[in-house]
């Protein structure tokens, strides 16, 4: 439309730089109170947590709820993205997100508390898919790995500079802990203002019917699973008849789910996505690198509080190197796929220095030199910086228009659920170990070990000098072995992405048919030549 502005490349909305930069704004503030409503309250949580006089399930209740919630709702927000107006959908969702964080911060009890979690975590879902959506919508995949840098920055500063803002709120006197709840909500009415203003996106209306049958079996399923995971071990043991009854029971409504999608005239997750062997191998990736970015986060903070006996505050400022390695990883690769096309090479070299990364945390202890750990950090930081973002274009890359909402949400979904997965299960490695490790130096300073044991964390500043040593050594091993389970999984990320097919980003959306086209050419390889010929010829 407009060229008063140098070389303007094509955008899907026939949007300038400047208009895309505007709009970004606002999707990028409701994308950083997403992740700062899971990761703001890590240091709170112990405080949260006494005062309002709960145990340790209700400690990893407050933050899995918000997850499993955010999780179960991605692809749901996703498939609606791809049926109905995306800015609606969007001002929802920053709705709902304000509404559970006022209550939130108003909550009297942990009961109370995790409910309010819940609402934020289905807002937080909604802003999380819908970001990468209206993105995709505005911006064709070749210009997308450049704005794909700021979207990978703000999580960065969202997921690891959440701590910070959450300890800088606890150590401040006259705010208090019920403010890590309230913090989000102006960034989130900022965002409803600049969006209703700057984002202008046309509203394709199809005739459609919403999978509710396939919505509800894939939140039940995912549901299950992770309840089971975060109270296995804890509540019961791993192998016992619960664990049988919950791992069967989301096995059946996952199977069940599976038939109704594949039966569904509009599925929520189009089981035909995964016949396209991007996107399979991405979701492979993407749960790896959720371990990745919720775990790093959350128990970070909990090593330097306890093993190092920082201050919230001082804890998430000892996480810059992680927050820089990622801002700067997401940012100048993300130029360089756009001046390039070419986006692979980005995957493979982060996805190994993610497990590389993983692997020296891997042999963290209570007194590790921070220079060494700083390198470490950034080393994780830098490989998360990336994969995170460029696993999402590689997958916009390989599907039409009429499918981003729901190719973009399963990326971000199985990031979700594998972050919801590895806080729980990495919570429980930790517990163990921790339980282990403080036993063996209660023993060896001849102290009996109490026979019920430590469901509440401990404060090092208020224990004397022996035991002192005891419980950092125990918290700062731990640390060290969550950090070395994960490195499988980084490992399997990179075995993945060595698979997948680059395939040089588009200069252009070009029309929707003609984009279809090429979607079931690529997913259906063979069958397509006929329905190739017939859309050109249309």
């Amino acid at each position: 439309m407009t060229q008063a502005t140098a070389p303007t490349r094509p955008t899907a909305v026939n949007m300038t730089h400047r208009q895309i930069m505007e709009a970004l704004s606002g999707l990028l503030l409701g994308l950083f109170v997403a992740i700062l409503s899971s990761t703001v309250i890590s240091n709170a949580l112990p405080r949260i947590i006494t005062e309002l006089h709960g145990g340790q399930s209700a400690y990893t209740w407050v933050v899995t709820s918000a997850l499993l919630a955010t999780t179960a709702t991605t692809p749901i927000w996703g498939k609606l993205a791809d049926l109905t107006s995306k800015k609606t959908l969007v001002q929802i969702a920053l709705g709902i997100y304000v509404l559970g964080s006022v209550l939130a911060g108003a909550a009297q009890g942990t009961s109370e508390l995790i409910a309010c979690r819940v609402l934020q975590g289905i807002g937080a879902g909604g802003l999380t898919a819908l970001a990468q959506v209206i993105m995709a919508t505005m911006i064709t995949p070749r210009e997308r790995g450049r704005y794909s840098g700021y979207l990978g920055a703000v999580m960065a500063v969202g997921t690891i500079g959440g701590p910070l803002i959450g300890g800088v709120i606890v150590d401040t006197s006259w705010l208090g802990w019920r403010w890590c709840f309230y913090v989000g909500v102006p960034f989130a009415i900022a965002a409803l203002v600049v969006l209703q203003k700057t984002l202008h996106l046309p509203v394709v209306k199809r005739k459609a019917q919403i999978d509710w049958w396939g919505a509800t079996l894939i939140t039940a399923a995912v549901s299950v699973l992770l309840i089971w995971v975060s109270l296995a071990g804890d509540q019961f043991a791993w192998v016992s008849w619960e664990t049988a009854v919950m791992v069967l029971g989301a096995l059946a409504l996952g199977a069940l789910a599976i038939r109704v999608e594949s039966r569904a005239a509009e599925p929520m997750i189009p089981p035909r996505l995964f016949r396209n062997r991007t996107i399979s191998l991405a979701v492979v990736a993407s749960i790896a690198v959720g371990v990745g970015m919720f775990g790093a986060s959350i128990f970070l903070g909990q090593y330097f509080q306890i093993s190092r006996g920082e201050s919230p505050t001082m804890s998430g400022l000892m996480t810059l190197p992680m927050i820089l390695g990622l801002v700067i990883a997401s940012t100048v690769g993300g130029r360089i796929i756009t001046q390039t096309g070419r986006w692979k090479r980005f995957l493979v070299s982060g996805s190994a220095l993610l497990t590389v990364g993983f692997a020296l945390m891997g042999t963290i202890r209570a007194d590790t030199s921070f220079t060494l750990l700083s390198v470490y950090m950034a080393l994780v930081g830098v490989g998360l910086g990336l994969t995170m973002q460029n696993l999402v274009l590689a997958v916009q890359n390989t599907v039409g228009p009429h499918e981003i909402g729901a190719a973009s949400s399963v990326v971000a979904f199985f990031r979700s659920l594998g972050g919801a997965i590895g806080v729980a299960a990495l919570g429980a490695v930790l517990a163990h170990k921790v339980k282990s490790y403080s036993a063996e130096g209660l023993a060896h300073l001849g102290i009996p070990v109490p026979s019920s044991g430590g469901g509440v964390l401990p404060d090092v500043h208020t224990l004397p000098g022996p035991l002192r040593a005891v419980v950092e050594g125990a918290y700062g091993h731990g640390a060290g072995d969550i950090f070395l389970a994960a490195t499988p999984f980084a490992l399997i990320a990179l075995i993945a992405v060595c698979f997948i097919k680059e395939v040089p980003l588009r200069q252009h959306n070009g029309d929707p048919v003609g984009d279809e086209v090429e979607r079931e050419s690529t997913l259906a390889a063979g069958a397509g030549a006929a329905v190739v010929r017939t859309g050109e010829q249309r």
